[in-house]
């Protein structure tokens, strides 16, 4: 870039944020302690902080911080609560983090549609607690209290993936601003339409590249008569995932079963004080009536027993199920915990599910003849598991460590017909597998990208590479 270009590029930015403080006064910032917090998120990457944050309040707006924005030529990062794990948050091009936190108003409950219309700064816990006398509840759990809007611009998932599924098939709807500042409303209500293009899904999993989302329609469900959680430890790996594989095969229908290598349960012990054996586990819950879940864990006890598994522990009431999965939840921080003063290098891959017994066998190899520490999980009902390796970030050597083994481990993923990220993202942490993965689908993906994006201003550095 030419000095002039550059000078021309501040001069734009410095009118830009001139335009957005005349419209937001007090609530467009420029502090560097609140400009390093949007810069960063859970992950590992870098802090890159923005030039300037706002809040916005409302779609319109959105829809005027955006015009600005695009007549100025001013990057916008759209931001929820900080909770991704690929640096999607990560100002590569300096510009706008657009916080839409307090947009958190719940619009709409229609209880005999059983959906939900909310703004994109609801979190997934206000949203159940506040459906908590309804009978109703959304079940997409990733784990982080994220922000609706932030899950369904990730295509986020989560425990509860298997039965319920992901972002993706629970948004009926969407309200977007796109580059231009132009509003857009992606669908109607119903539960199914053959009306065109589906702008719902193209914008579901888009990562605030292609537009903003400022509200959202949800399918909820009906709270379970009854919910029964527990665990299984396993003498080996093979044996949870074999147990995994033949339960999915069969239909019986969990709700959640996750899986945590030794690494990962000696990890969870001492954060949260219990005392699981230091073995492979399938933590599993099963939703229902009270004769259905009894049925559905004596029936996965027996596929349990078969695969070496032990005795299947129950827990009931729900302050027990609580500490169980506030204990799964809480993983990577009793990973980090494990190794004081390291990050966490998080990664996850999906593969079809007759897959998924190698490729974990092929992952512990390789963290076998590692000097990494990494732990293991995964939401193996659909095939999905991470790994969290511990390195320090001022050592290259741990740090390109750490790198093969994920390049490793998605380059496998990939040769079993599987992907790169099964619910985290691409952000910019995982760009350079796209390629390889999608092969000439990405030219399509560029040119959506340039017909609705054309200046780049859209969270410019992510999903797609240069």
């Amino acid at each position: 870039m030419s000095i002039a270009s550059s000078q021309t590029d501040d001069s734009r930015h410095d009118a830009a944020l001139e335009a957005l403080r005349a419209l937001l006064g007090d609530r467009l910032t420029t502090t560097l302690p609140m400009r390093e917090a949007h810069g960063r998120d859970e992950s590992w990457h870098h802090v890159v902080p923005p030039d300037a944050v706002a809040f916005a309040t409302s779609t319109e707006e959105v829809a005027a911080i955006m015009r600005i924005c695009a007549r100025h030529h001013l990057p916008v990062i759209p931001y929820g609560t900080g909770t991704s794990l690929e640096g999607h948050l990560s100002a590569l091009k300096g510009g706008l983090s657009l916080d839409l936190s307090r947009m958190d108003q719940v619009i709409r409950v229609n209880t005999s549609d059983l959906d939900v219309q909310v703004q994109a700064g609801v979190t997934r816990r206000a949203l159940n607690h506040y459906l908590r006398d309804t009978g109703l509840f959304f079940p997409i759990d990733p784990g982080a209290d994220a922000s609706l809007g932030g899950m369904a611009a990730t295509r986020a998932s989560g425990t509860n993936a298997v039965r319920y599924g992901t972002m993706r098939e629970n948004v009926l709807n969407l309200t977007a601003v796109m580059a231009d500042g132009s509003i857009v409303r992606t669908a109607q209500r119903a539960r199914k339409s053959s009306a065109g293009y589906d702008l719902t899904r193209l914008l579901v999993g888009s990562e605030g590249t292609l537009g903003i989302i400022t509200e959202l329609t949800l399918r909820l469900y009906g709270v379970p008569e009854a919910i029964s959680s527990g665990s299984v430890s396993f003498d080996n790996f093979e044996g949870a995932i074999n147990a995994v594989i033949e339960t999915i095969q069969c239909g019986l229908p969990v709700a959640r079963i996750e899986f945590l290598d030794e690494v990962q349960v000696d990890a969870c012990n001492h954060y949260s004080h219990l005392s699981l054996p230091v073995s492979p586990l399938l933590l599993l819950e099963f939703h229902g009536t009270s004769n259905a879940v009894i049925e559905q864990a004596e029936r996965f006890g027996e596929i349990a027993a078969a695969h070496g598994g032990g005795a299947f522990t129950w827990a009931t009431k729900t302050e027990d199920r609580n500490q169980l999965w506030e204990a799964r939840h809480n993983a990577l921080y009793a990973a980090l915990a494990l190794k004081p003063g390291k990050k966490g290098m998080i990664t996850d891959v999906c593969v079809p599910i007759s897959r998924l017994a190698d490729a974990i066998a092929e992952t512990k190899t390789d963290l076998a003849a590692s000097s990494i520490t990494a732990t293991m999980v995964g939401h193996v009902g659909d095939g999905n598991f991470h790994l969290i390796m511990l390195v320090d970030p001022a050592s290259e050597a741990e740090l390109a460590e750490a790198a093969l083994l994920h390049d490793r481990l998605v380059g496998r993923a990939l040769a079993m017909e599987g992907t790169c990220t099964g619910e985290h993202g691409i952000g910019e942490g995982k760009i350079k597998f796209m390629e390889a993965e999608h092969g000439a689908g990405l030219q399509v993906m560029r040119a959506i990208k340039q017909a609705l994006d054309p200046l780049n201003i859209l969270n410019p550095g992510k999903i797609l590479p240069s």
